[in-house]
């Protein structure tokens, strides 16, 4: 592995070595937005934080519960698996591609083999397929395989705990095909923050968000837009009140027909599900989840 890759260092999630150590590299974390794959992060709101426009993120519940839940899970793979001697590393780059990043939960190691571990939790088991499988959700195999190709090494270990107590492993294996998709766009998104060239808004509530965050004051004053802009926004406006009465008639029918079941089903597929609600609360209509296909990069994506 040192031949392919370098350790710079161990840093603070958020900390200012942190962020200078990413300022002109991408991640494994990170690929996944570039791609437009990632439900946390987008394009846009990646691109402000590479320019500096815009702060890390905000530390939350989801994340501290994911690191103090490493250390157990990643526990719970070294006992099914005493054949590999598992350690802590740092952040390491790519030597031959130093714009190339990789943060493993863990390596592994044995006489004779080298691998990785990287560590996730789940509220439910959404995209994740059959254990043993490399069926896992595309945002964490495209971490996977970036971090692999840092560190020029083929497989990659996941393991998962599902809704608190359903712990899962599967492997990603490195292959050309989709780390040549991945190294592309990773080199042209970096090429659009040296030439300063923003990407443009699109509908994820990262990009809200940091678009919320570039102007944190508010100044008494009248800006003109441009009146399809007005439009276009009123529209969305009108548009989303009335799905949402949409939604709001369709779940009390939906709450009619059940009565006091629990599941409303279709020729055997689960539409939507009746929910406790908190304290003293009325129970509540919850959509259940649609199966996803387990997907592969691609050059489309």
């Amino acid at each position: 592995m040192s031949a392919a890759a370098k350790r710079i260092g161990t840093f603070e999630p958020g900390s200012p070595a942190w962020t200078a150590a990413r300022a002109s590299a991408l991640g494994g974390s990170e690929i996944a937005a570039v791609l437009g794959l990632s439900p946390w992060e987008s394009r846009f709101s990646l691109w402000h934080k590479k320019k500096g426009y815009t702060g890390a993120e905000v530390d939350n519940d989801v994340m501290r519960w994911g690191r103090w839940l490493e250390e157990p899970i990643a526990r719970a793979f070294a006992d099914a698996h005493p054949e590999y001697r598992a350690r802590r590393t740092g952040t390491w780059v790519s030597r031959s591609r130093p714009w190339q990043l990789a943060t493993p939960d863990r390596l592994l190691s044995t006489l004779t083999e080298r691998a990785l571990l990287e560590v996730k939790t789940a509220h439910n088991a959404d995209e994740w397929g059959e254990p043993g499988t490399d069926e896992v959700p595309i945002f964490y195999r495209t971490q996977a395989l970036w971090q692999l190709d840092t560190l020029g090494l083929s497989r990659a270990h996941l393991a998962v705990l599902i809704s608190g107590s359903d712990y899962r492993e599967y492997i990603v294996d490195w292959n050309i095909a989709e780390v040549s998709v991945l190294r592309d766009a990773a080199r042209e998104f970096l090429d659009t923050v040296e030439r300063d060239e923003r990407p443009n808004i699109d509908e994820h509530t990262a990009t809200y968000r940091a678009v919320r965050a570039l102007h944190p004051l508010i100044d008494d004053v009248e800006v003109e837009i441009a009146p399809t802009l007005a439009e276009r926004y009123r529209a969305a406006v009108a548009e989303h009140k009335a799905a949402e009465d949409a939604k709001r008639r369709a779940a009390a029918e939906v709450l009619d027909a059940l009565g006091s079941g629990r599941r409303a089903v279709v020729a055997g597929e689960s539409i939507a599900i009746r929910v406790p609600g908190s304290g003293d609360a009325l129970p509540f209509l919850r959509l259940s989840p649609v199966p996803s296909t387990p997907q592969k990069v691609s050059a489309a994506a």
